[in-house]
């Protein structure tokens, strides 16, 4: 993280609504990283979206200064055309974004008042709407949708930007567990394309298993920046901030402490949490197969008869698009997958070939807990 340049930096900024009312941020500096997973943690009222808007030109400093790629924010026209031309925000309430009647027309909005061609925002309205799952969807009323459904749109209408910078508000609020699981998937993907991305959210679970960077406010103020465990080690600290720990977190706490062990290394997620604490003494095999949608049922399919008795796992919408009604388990696959791994058991996961590096990844996160997963 210390080689990651510093995309954004806000040096000693105050910013407040009301002269008149005390500042809602103060003496507040912080620096984003690019390409880095980054969440941005705090209590109602931590100060979490007014940073958001801070770092888009929404807010303008009364004190301090924002800089982008190392040069200062310029509120002009011009300026904060460049600057939102690269950084793409969808809000907690998909409501305050959407600002046609029909969908494919909400999306295309942005990337249209970027003066780009007819054809080019087609490409990506398609796109987008394909990686929301809305593909079918682009004529249909926007007061006909779901809040969920609602939540995608503006979604898509960010991706269409084609960003540099994705700021996502509480990306999940409202959704049910399986879209945010989809919603999480494609920060993944976009984290993978070269994307840095930042959520803000209230479950710190979701954050401490994602999140490379955990940046955490109180009372419009940077309490932590930097590694998650180091915050979450001290609970006093974690409480004034109107926080709690994540499970996980605290599971590997205490069971080491149960044990007399180094809660070193950490797990952040259930199948590293297994492989610290007593998995089977061989690995169940994983047969991995990154498929497009077009291969992918044929994939999955001569995959699943080398491999009698594998549980079916999918990561990663395209592949759910074409696999999630016959899978055995259609999301979050991959720690049912390596979880079943640590177990002896098999398994066969299908995933959007984008993920490969995530999925490798996350074996070698295994081999620091002292798990070889048998790949096959």
């Amino acid at each position: 993280m210390g080689d990651a340049m510093a995309l954004f930096e806000l040096d000693d900024v105050t910013f407040s609504h009301n002269p008149t009312l005390p500042p809602v941020m103060e003496g507040f500096s912080l620096s984003v990283n690019e390409g880095l997973r980054t969440a941005i943690l705090g209590a109602n009222g931590a100060g979490k979206t007014t940073f958001f808007y801070t770092l888009t030109g929404v807010n303008k400093p009364q004190k301090g200064q924002v800089l982008y790629k190392g040069a200062p924010v310029e509120y002009t026209k011009e300026g904060l055309r460049n600057l939102r031309s690269e950084v793409a925000v969808v809000l907690q309430n998909p409501d305050e974004q959407i600002f046609c009647s029909l969908v494919e027309e909400d999306v295309a909005f942005g990337p249209l008042n970027l003066g780009m061609s007819a054809e080019d925002v087609e490409v990506r309205v398609a796109k987008a709407l394909s990686d929301v799952r809305l593909t079918g969807l682009e004529r249909r009323p926007l007061q006909q949708l779901s809040g969920g459904q609602r939540k995608r749109v503006a979604i898509a209408g960010a991706l269409a930007m084609d960003p540099r910078v994705m700021i996502m508000d509480e990306p999940t609020a409202g959704l049910d567990p399986q879209a945010s699981m989809e919603v999480m998937e494609i920060a993944e993907k976009l984290a993978l394309r070269g994307v840095t991305v930042l959520i803000s959210t209230h479950d710190v679970d979701l954050a401490y298993r994602w999140a490379e960077v955990s940046d955490v406010l109180c009372k419009g103020s940077v309490e932590h920046s930097g590694n998650a465990e180091e915050f979450y080690s001290d609970a006093e600290r974690v409480y004034a901030c109107g926080l709690l720990a994540p499970s996980v977190f605290s599971i590997n706490r205490e069971v080491s402490a149960m044990h007399g062990k180094d809660p070193k290394p950490y797990p952040r997620c259930p199948c590293e949490l297994l492989a610290k604490f007593g998995g089977s003494k061989r690995s169940g095999r994983v047969r991995l197969v990154p498929a497009g949608p077009e291969e992918a049922v044929n994939a999955m399919g001569s995959a699943m008869k080398d491999m009698k008795d594998a549980c079916s796992c999918i990561y990663g919408p395209d592949v759910r698009r074409v696999l999630g009604g016959s899978a055995d388990v259609a999301f979050d696959g991959m720690d049912v997958c390596f979880s079943r791994a640590v177990e002896g058991k098999d398994s066969v996961l299908a995933y959007d070939p984008v993920y490969e590096p995530f999925v490798r990844g996350q074996i070698d996160r295994l081999k620091e807990f002292g798990f070889d997963v048998e790949a096959v």
